[in-house]
Parts: structure tokens; C-alpha cells; sequence
């Protein structure tokens, strides 16, 4: 999978390498099929993300969107024309982006940026999908997977999704796009966060952190530990009852944590299932469940965390539960009817 995409994101950069276009950096994986379990008991999905990064003449700024009506951070990306003028000689420069747009545009045929991805000074999410997509079905042919396998894209907005399918077999890669806060694992990404989330808006995201993090538990447990295993059971049993996948894993992310790893090894299964069940049970109770990643102070140091997310109050992941009581009655009794 991630060799298909990373020959996608070659033959695209190739495209693009003269034009004004976000520049596409190596896709990294992330979720569940990354890390190396699957909620899922039909057709395996593939969740990439793909980093932006600005082209020449252009400059990106995150800023943080406070409107508290939105769940969660969420970002939007400015996009600035980058001046390029000598210090002493501002504006003179004829191949300054910000001060000779117009003759830039005119020398290399092609438009900058704001022109085309844009909504006002914002990079739009809709507009980014639809321009990847369609680059995607025309460099298909172009790849050597395209002699053994059919591409068929699915409808999406603000990821572009792909099914791969043969006489044999098929799968889905779900592209989702991003841009990274400072040097950390930390990416703002086109990630759809509630019914409507506006083409302007980048929420935060925690999932290369998370995939990292499963990286490295891999690496302490037992060799024969059944973690990954408790967790697909659990995913797959709970998801039926309408409860949060991401809730159930950020239970075991905690008990990975914090529970010592040589409790890890399959003969403790039914213990770790118990113990899994016991905290979901308390943290419906209380109506509490902190995020993983936000204000957690002691992630590995291959886990690398901007400041302000590092030192920010844990979110609540059932925070709903706490301002609507019918769905906490309704959760708890999903719990008792398991």
C-alpha cells in the first residue's frame, strides 16, 4: 500500500515540480491497518497522510480558530506571497512573489497559489481534494500497479478515496492531507471533525503520534503479547453497539501506559479484555475519558509534542456524555447489554 502511494506522490511531484502547487511530501501511515489491527472484518481501509509544504514564493501560517462553537483545535492555513527582494532594495526585486505577482505569473504561465486552492487567503480543503483527485485518475497509467489492479475513486470531500481492486482481492486507501506543526508529530489535516466542518478549517490531528506510539509499544511488549489482538476484539464487539472506536483505543493506549509490559503476555488476555472493560465501565460512570496525546507529559521521546499541546488541559472524549443525559443512559445501558 504505502509503495503505491509513495509511487503516486513520485509521479505527482514530478507533475507539479514547475507549478505553484503545495508541495507533496512522503506519505506516512496511520491508523488502525498501521498499526497493526483492524476494527473492520470486510475490506481492509488504508489511512495515509499526506504533508504539505509550501511552494517557492509561498509561506504558510497556522492560525488557531477560537471559536468555541467548534469541538476540538482546529486551525486554519493562511497563505502569504513570500517577499524576495535584497533588504536594501524592497519591492525592486521583479521576481518577487509578493510585490510582482502579476509578472511572476506572466514569466512562468502559471498561477500562484491564492489563485487556485484558496478561499480568500485560506488553503480550502474541498479545492485541495478535488485537485489531487483529479491528478490521481490522470496519472494512474503512469504507474506499474495499473497493469494489475482497477482504480476506482469514491466520493469524498475532504479526503480523496481510492479502491483498489483485482481478480482476487481489493482494498481501500483513504488519502487524507496535512501540514505539521513546527518539527513535531503534530499535524493540523483535512480530517472531517462533525456534521459540518467548514472547507477553511484544519482540525488537529493526534494519529501519527498515535501510530507512533503503537510503533514503539511494539517494540517493549512481550514478543507474544496479545495487545493488539484485545483491542480489535474489543473494537469490533463495542463498534456494534455505536460506542467510539477511537474511545476503545485510547482506553488501551492508557493501560499500555501504564500497565507494566510483562503483563502483556497472551496468557493474561482475559485479564487485559477485564481490565480494558473495567476502565470503559468507570469512565462512563464519570463521564470521563482524557485524550492520550493533548497534556500528556510522559509520551516516549520518539514522540515529539508542539508545547502548547504538551502543556494543554487533556480534552474529554466524552464530554458529549456529560451534557446530554439521554446518551449517557443510552451508553450505559450499551455497556450492560455487552
Amino acid at each position: 500500500t504505502m509503495a503505491l502511494i509513495d509511487n503516486f506522490i513520485s509521479v505527482l511531484r514530478r507533475v507539479l515540480s514547475r507549478t505553484f502547487y503545495p508541495v507533496l511530501q512522503q506519505a506516512i501511515g496511520i491508523g488502525s491497518a498501521f498499526e497493526g489491527w483492524t476494527a473492520r472484518e470486510e475490506e481492509i481501509v488504508y489511512q495515509v497522510l499526506v504533508p504539505l509544504t509550501p511552494p517557492l514564493g509561498h509561506v504558510f501560517h497556522l492560525e488557531h480558530d477560537t471559536d468555541q462553537q467548534k469541538a476540538g483545535r482546529n486551525f486554519r492555513v493562511r497563505v502569504e506571497l513570500e517577499c524576495r527582494c535584497p533588504r536594501e532594495y524592497q519591492g525592486m526585486n521583479m521576481l518577487c512573489f509578493q510585490h510582482h505577482p502579476d509578472v511572476i505569473r506572466r514569466m512562468t504561465q502559471q498561477p500562484n497559489l491564492l489563485d487556485t486552492l484558496c478561499t480568500g487567503s485560506y488553503l480550502d480543503v474541498k479545492k485541495i481534494v478535488r485537485w489531487f483527485c483529479t491528478l490521481v485518475g490522470a496519472s494512474w497509467r503512469r504507474l506499474p500497479q495499473s497493469r494489475s489492479w482497477h482504480l476506482t475513486l469514491l466520493p469524498s470531500k475532504r479526503s480523496c478515496n481510492l479502491r483498489l481492486t483485482n481478480s482476487q482481492e481489493s482494498f481501500q486507501v483513504k488519502v487524507l492531507f496535512g501540514v505539521r506543526r513546527h518539527t513535531s508529530d503534530i499535524f493540523i489535516s483535512s480530517r472531517r471533525r462533525g456534521a459540518h466542518t467548514p472547507s477553511t478549517i484544519w482540525p488537529e490531528s493526534y494519529a501519527v503520534a498515535e501510530t507512533k506510539f503503537f510503533r514503539y509499544m511494539a517494540w517493549q511488549v512481550p514478543q507474544d503479547s496479545s495487545h493488539l489482538k484485545c483491542l480489535q476484539l474489543l473494537a469490533r464487539v463495542l463498534a456494534r453497539k455505536d460506542f467510539s472506536i477511537h474511545s476503545i483505543k485510547t482506553i488501551v493506549m492508557h493501560l499500555l501506559h501504564k500497565v507494566p509490559v510483562s503483563q502483556w503476555h497472551r496468557r493474561h488476555f482475559l485479564l487485559q479484555l477485564s481490565d480494558a472493560l473495567e476502565q470503559l465501565h468507570l469512565s462512563l460512570e464519570e463521564k470521563h475519558l482524557e485524550h492520550f496525546i493533548v497534556g500528556n507529559q510522559r509520551l516516549p521521546d520518539e514522540i515529539r509534542l508542539p508545547p502548547d499541546v504538551q502543556r494543554a488541559k487533556p480534552s474529554n472524549l466524552f464530554h458529549s456524555l456529560a451534557q446530554d443525559p439521554a446518551a449517557h443512559s443510552q451508553a450505559m445501558q450499551a455497556y450492560l447489554d455487552l
